[in-house]
């Protein structure tokens, strides 16, 4: 619009209405330009920890608890596909078992430490004959190129004995112990971390007796003093002596009621929600097993399968439908050792740790590496320094008080004491006066009498003179 029609428009009369028709404007589009998801390279993390794994290669520390003749070696060659019981008192030159074999003997001496200074009076009389021995396999296993540093340690003579009150004691002090070995090494102000393994145990496999009735007291004082600071894995020992499925199946609902009852929390693998379909079905299955019903055996048969040979048939260790044995090797090992390891440090671990620095009386500090006036820090210590002094102070007067009038009140005591020794020394003597008085009064009056009598005798001694001669003569006259 011109300069001059606007001229026109603004004298226009204000009455009149006009109205203004914009021209049609054209559509504006706002373009959203995607960008494009390109390859970061996150996504080979797997792969760096893969490489990082072989080349560290894994550890793995297990227990076997259980009573003597229940196959715990037959258990272990069977597990790992080889014969471990000669690696007991055999040291191999290679670098890896070295290291582990050196961590077995620092815990050895451990122990024997804890031993000695324990006082021989708190020992019972028959601690040699129950005594429960400790056995120590450390070697180092490779498969398809990955290292696997295995420790395993199982018992000797546990519940062989009349009285098996305390037979939990040697496992669980050997749990702790290797938790205070980790702890001491973790705290460390100059640690050598490549030199460092784990000394921890991450799981504790306990064998059940197969007598077809269920756990005893026994079973169910070490599964419920155990699961609380280790992975309890209780499984039914030689299964193949158990003679049908339906008596291995009830035993195993007793045994599962038992643990129950007893709140005993044995080790069960976690479901994931970002678990697959078939995982989480092999779980499943899984725990519906449990407690396993495993048996063990090295021998082949015709085939070159790892069976149990009787005279009445062929019992194959690693067929589903004969033993447990596949769902133990898939839980210890191939499926679920990580979480095992996972669980035992950052839960088992955590809360034994925390107990630990609780008991040596160490506190939470949240600000030892916060940032601090120096002005400020010395006034605080100097009005907690001056509480400290008042606080000495105030317990001192206190102290001095208290004696102060334990003092009075012994000094009160011993005069009241000399009080009543000086009055019944008093009772005493007057009693004395008083005696000696009427005897002195006795004498007195036997002294007067005595004069009297001979003062009479002497006046009578003549008239008896003139008697006597008169009866003399008397006596001559009569002659």
């Amino acid at each position: 619009m011109s300069e001059v029609e606007s001229n026109n428009i603004t004298t226009q009369p204000t009455d009149q209405v006009f109205e203004q028709v914009l021209p049609q404007q054209p559509e504006f589009k706002v373009l959203k330009k995607k960008l494009t998801q390109g390859y970061v390279g996150f996504a080979n993390l797997p792969k760096q920890y893969h490489r990082k794994s072989i080349r560290q290669g894994f550890e793995f520390n297990l227990m076997l608890v259980g009573k003597d003749g229940l196959g715990k070696k037959t258990l272990i060659n069977t597990l790992f596909n080889r014969d471990l019981a000669h690696k007991e008192n055999e040291l191999d030159s290679t670098s890896d078992e070295q290291i582990s074999r050196n961590l077995s003997e620092k815990l050895r001496r451990l122990q024997l430490q804890e031993t000695a200074t324990e006082g021989s009076a708190q020992d019972s009389p028959n601690s040699d004959d129950n005594s429960i021995n400790l056995k120590s396999i450390n070697t180092v296993i490779e498969e398809n190129g990955v290292n696997l540093r295995l420790n395993v340690v199982h018992t000797e003579g546990f519940g062989g004995y009349i009285d098996n009150s305390d037979a939990y004691v040697p496992i669980m002090k050997e749990i702790h112990r290797r938790y205070d070995y980790y702890l001491e090494q973790e705290n460390l102000i100059s640690r050598k971390l490549n030199e460092f393994n784990d000394p921890r145990i991450h799981c504790v496999l306990y064998l059940i007796e197969p007598n077809g009735h269920g756990l005893t007291d026994f079973d169910l004082e070490f599964c419920s003093k155990i699961s609380p600071i280790a992975n309890l894995i209780p499984i039914i020992a030689k299964s193949d002596t158990l003679k049908t499925n339906d008596e291995i199946e009830g035993f195993k609902k007793r045994i599962l009621k038992q643990l129950a009852d007893y709140n005993v929390n044995y080790f069960t693998p976690a479901v994931y929600h970002d678990d697959d379909k078939e995982s989480s079905a092999y779980i499943d299955d899984l725990l519906n097993k449990f407690p396993l019903a495993v048996m063990a055996g090295t021998d082949l048969d015709t085939t070159g399968k790892r069976a149990r040979i009787y005279p009445w048939g062929i019992l194959n260790v690693d067929n589903p439908q004969h033993s447990d044995f596949t769902y133990l090797k898939d839980l210890l090992i191939k499926q679920f050792m990580e979480e095992l390891k996972e669980k035992t440090s950052k839960v088992l671990y955590e809360e034994y740790r925390s107990q630990k620095l609780v008991s040596l009386g160490i506190k939470q500090d949240n600000s030892i590496f916060k940032e601090f006036d120096p002005s400020e820090k010395l006034k605080e210590e100097k009005s907690l320094h001056e509480a400290k002094l008042s606080k000495l102070e105030s317990e001192m007067k206190q102290i001095f008080l208290e004696k102060v009038l334990e003092k009075e009140k012994k000094l009160q005591k011993s005069e009241n004491e000399l009080f009543l020794k000086h009055k019944e020394m008093k009772d005493k003597l007057m009693k004395q006066l008083k005696a000696l008085e009427e005897k002195k009064y006795q004498l007195e009056m036997h002294l007067q009498s005595n004069n009297g009598t001979s003062a009479k005798d002497d006046n009578t001694k003549p008239s008896q003179a003139s008697i006597t001669t008169s009866k003399e003569k008397k006596k001559g006259f009569l002659r």
